[in-house]
């Protein structure tokens, strides 16, 4: 039990000494899951328009760096579509 507690303990403190190839790789691949995850929750909540039209803004997002455009298109895409389905 020791000898396993020393190698995690080990593990953490070489965490930095790892290829960062491999850290960006693991980063792009977790960041593109959360992105898939996000748009397939978009497309169950939103119809297709709404939909594509936030894919479309979040997109820009990324290609511009714009946070801020991104979240003030997003709460202006759903007050329309809230506006637009009275329930």
């Amino acid at each position: 039990m020791r000898k396993k507690t020393r190698s995690i303990l080990e593990e953490l403190q070489n965490y930095r000494n790892y290829d960062p190839d491999f850290m960006i790789e693991g980063s792009a691949t977790n960041i593109l899951e959360s992105v898939v995850n996000l748009m397939n929750r978009v497309n169950k909540q939103y119809g297709p328009d709404t939909s594509m039209k936030i894919e479309k803004k979040f997109i820009n997002a990324l290609r511009t760096g714009d946070t801020d455009k991104f979240s003030r298109s997003l709460k202006r895409i759903i007050k329309e579509t809230k506006n637009d389905d009275p329930k």
